[in-house]
């Protein structure tokens, strides 16, 4: 996964983290991930801030790339500290976000969040990452990960991959391994969560609303 995310990343690293485009200019890049912070964050602050203030708010992103979501994040929350498996998409985000002092990255192993300060969190997010996880037990290690972090009532929204379409091929790290909303349900439950809300099931962008009990 790491060899393959820094190969990625090296050849077009804002290709590879929003394929809508080939060539980003910043100010493009950076707005598009300020419109998903829009449409998934403010449009959902009931969920996620439950009565805190965001300025007050500690929270961890799963997958940051380079840092496209990440310095919007920073804008809005108290702090942020965001991983990724790729060193080579690390060294990006850390270089677009100088002049964001509260917010910390960390190249991780792509497997858990063992490398992050080992304190509680507020929220956790992820987006456009599981769907690249070909294997169910790493998804759901970064699931129990993130229930050991979250304070009690945190929420964790992400994304898998809904469509069964396709299957992901042995060594395969571009398409992630399907949830149908039973398997959803299921992994939840048995990571401790309460899978309140799901949107998207049978498509690429599968949404969860996971609340640690």
């Amino acid at each position: 996964m790491r060899q393959d995310w820094d190969s990625r990343a090296r050849e077009n690293a804002r290709y590879y983290v929003a394929t809508g485009k080939e060539k980003w200019t910043d100010e493009e890049f950076f707005l598009s991930g300020q419109r998903a912070v829009e449409e998934q964050i403010l449009n959902d602050m009931e969920n996620i801030c439950q009565d805190k203030s965001p300025a007050d708010m500690s929270i961890i992103e799963i997958g940051c790339g380079a840092g496209r979501i990440t310095r919007e994040l920073e804008s809005l929350f108290g702090d942020v500290h965001a991983v990724d498996v790729s060193g080579e998409m690390v060294a990006q985000a850390r270089a677009a976000l100088q002049d964001k002092p509260n917010a910390f990255i960390y190249q991780n192993n792509g497997k858990d969040l063992t490398v992050l300060p080992d304190r509680q969190y507020d929220f956790a997010f992820s987006m456009i990452v599981f769907q690249h996880i070909p294997s169910r037990e790493v998804i759901y290690s970064y699931v129990r990960e993130v229930y050991r972090l979250l304070k009690p009532g945190g929420l964790f929204k992400f994304q898998v991959q809904g469509s069964a379409q396709y299957e992901p091929q042995p060594g395969d790290t571009w398409l992630g391994v399907p949830f149908t909303d039973k398997d959803a349900v299921d992994m939840a439950q048995a990571c401790g969560f309460e899978p309140r809300y799901r949107h998207g099931a049978g498509d690429q962008y599968f949404w969860l609303w996971f609340f640690k009990k």
